[in-house]
């Protein structure tokens, strides 16, 4: 609630709050009416220690003295400002497994933007600095009320088999933080949202919301917080972004395009520390397993680095005015003060490239078949929220801050769900069905295989490659369909905003196209989809030679017959009636 800062004893959370230099607290969610609070409230620190320290009503006090004038023992009267069940239950000789258990009150969701955006909220002037927040404030909230919307779920009856969405929603108290722990302090803007594990049923009673449901959909919502997080930047500051491969073979981080990219790692010293801990490390895992950490232990080892090098609280208490200035002195210090000053300028010049190049479109039928592949790939058996974070990545990819219709990501996930998925397992879980991502072509499938099996690449470039053949794969089927005149409708779906841009292009046959599927194409991909598009020409120049021929065999009529005698007309050489197609 101080931030990173100390609070002195006797000092009042208001006063140590302003000698921090980080703002109050502050209460959200649409359960706070439940409770008497607004979305806005100030956290005070009694709130705090009765919902999140005791899972009480935040104004108990209150409640517990007007039930004791009315003649209440206090035993009753705490009881009934209690929500759900008390945390002595956990103490209670009675509970099975009593001195294991640890009452559990809240959840702290993390919301972090890429490093690109604490340099321009550090560096630039205060303007800046207030629409970056703005826009913090913005994608953060609704990201909060989809997670209340979508995903909360709350239980009861033994062992939670009962489940039904929250009555009201969350109450959640968001802090604000504006540095990292790094030895050397650097900007990080970030907003700690700790959500209270108690919330309403649907008859009305105060129970414990399942945290793995939440759990579950992180990644979800991660995604859709920077997809929303880019969109606000884009529309009240004009920039654009591209993708930033952070770590060789891994999934990029989307930056803000014209940040000069040696202040990333003047910002991020953080994570240069983990990296510095981290070899020592994996050798003493090497020798004592015999073999290289997997996946799951090398994050594992990157926990344990992060733990050892986080440094202690910093005791020197510097407001936020302080902080920006002594940031701006390190980088002008480190990398010339030309370099700090024209960062706005930059950002808009590259913004102006990316939108003369990027077109805002996206082809749902394509961005379903690239999100399976990727899901497929990485996952194997998946479920809905696998893909409904992959399909929100691709928006980001593909947009590039460009506002997208609401409801598109989850239009995405149905049609790759109804188009190339079954079922495995009882429960929700589902694969890729091949026989649906490639119907007749047994070479295709083999191909597939042998990029999803290739372990000597990442898993995420695996993904890649496939993505790539999956949707070379489906642009062959269009412009084969196209060569013989046959309507295939395929759903485009454009932004309302930006339809007007668009102009008389509008009304023409557009074929979109995903430009991070174009810059991510290896070579092999590249060889695969030439000799596709090489043998199909072959093909069709061999039908023009072998239907020209049997023209010139053919015998001519020695009088054109009368019109009404005439033949009905032939589709030309080499065209088929059109017929309809399918979506």
């Amino acid at each position: 609630m101080v931030g990173d800062g100390w609070r002195p004893a006797g000092t009042s959370l208001r006063a140590a709050q302003e000698d921090a230099g980080v703002p109050p607290g502050v209460w959200k969610g649409r359960g706070l009416a439940a409770v008497g609070l607004a979305a806005g409230d100030v956290v005070t620190e009694r709130q705090a220690e009765l919902l999140l320290g005791e899972g009480r009503h935040p104004d108990a006090d209150r409640i517990e003295r007007a039930l004791l004038a009315e003649g209440k023992t206090p035993a009753q009267a705490r009881r009934a400002t209690v929500l759900g069940r008390p945390i002595e239950h956990n103490q209670s000789p009675e509970t099975e497994d009593a001195k294991e258990r640890t009452a559990w009150l809240g959840m702290d969701l993390v919301f972090r933007a890429p490093p690109t955006v604490h340099i321009a909220w550090a560096l630039m002037d205060d303007e800046t600095r207030l629409v970056l927040e703005l826009c913090q404030d913005i994608a953060r909230d609704k990201t909060l009320a989809w997670l209340e919307d979508a995903v909360a779920e709350i239980r009861w009856k033994s062992g939670g088999k009962n489940r039904a969405r929250v009555r009201d929603g969350l109450i959640v108290a968001v802090f604000r933080h504006y540095e990292s722990r790094a030895t050397d302090s650097r900007p990080l803007l970030h907003d700690h949202a700790v959500v209270s594990i108690r919330a309403r049923r649907p008859d009305g009673t105060w129970g414990n919301q399942t945290a793995d449901a939440l759990m579950k959909h992180i990644v979800a919502a991660d995604a859709l917080y920077t997809l929303l997080f880019m969109e606000e930047v884009s529309a009240r500051l004009g920039w654009a972004w591209e993708p930033r491969e952070v770590t060789p073979g891994r999934r990029p981080v989307m930056e803000i395009d014209g940040i000069d990219q040696r202040l990333i790692g003047w910002q991020s010293t953080r994570r240069q520390q983990i990296t510095d801990a981290l070899p020592l490390l994996t050798a003493k895992y090497e020798d004592r397993q015999g073999h290289p950490p997997g996946e799951r232990a090398a994050y594992a080892l990157a926990c344990q680095a992060a733990d050892q090098t986080r440094s202690p609280k910093r005791t020197e208490l510097r407001s936020l005015s302080e902080l920006r200035d002594a940031w701006r002195e390190s980088a002008a210090r480190a990398y010339g003060a030309d370099v700090v000053a024209r960062l706005a300028e930059r950002a808009r010049a590259a913004a102006a490239a990316i939108w003369a190049r990027v077109r805002p479109v996206v082809d749902v039928a394509l961005a379903a078949a690239e999100t399976i592949a990727v899901v497929y790939v990485m996952r194997g058996a998946f479920a809905h929220r696998h893909l409904l974070a992959e399909a929100r990545r691709h928006l980001s990819y593909a947009l590039r801050g460009r506002p997208h219709q609401r409801g598109l990501d989850e239009q995405i996930v149905q049609t790759a769900i109804d188009a190339y998925t079954r079922p495995v397992g009882r429960g929700r879980m589902m694969t890729a069905d091949l026989r649906a991502l490639y119907p007749h072509d047994t070479e295709d499938q083999a191909v597939l295989r042998a990029l999803t099996r290739k372990r000597s690449a990442t898993p995420y470039e695996r993904a890649r490659l496939a993505a790539a053949v999956l949707t070379a794969r489906v642009h062959a089927a269009r412009r084969a369909d196209r060569l013989n005149s046959r309507t295939r409708p395929h759903t485009v779906a454009v932004p309302t905003s930006l339809k007007s841009r668009l102009g008389r292009r509008a009304g023409r046959d557009l074929e979109p196209t995903t430009d991070v599927a174009a810059v991510e194409l290896t070579s092999r991909t590249l060889e695969a989809a030439a000799a596709e598009m090489a043998e199909m020409a072959a093909r069709l120049q061999a039908g023009v030679q072998e239907r020209a021929a049997g023209r010139r065999l053919a015998p001519k009529s020695a009088a054109a017959p009368p019109p009404s005698a005439q033949q009905p007309v032939q589709p030309a050489p080499g065209r088929t009636t059109p017929t309809g197609g399918v979506a």
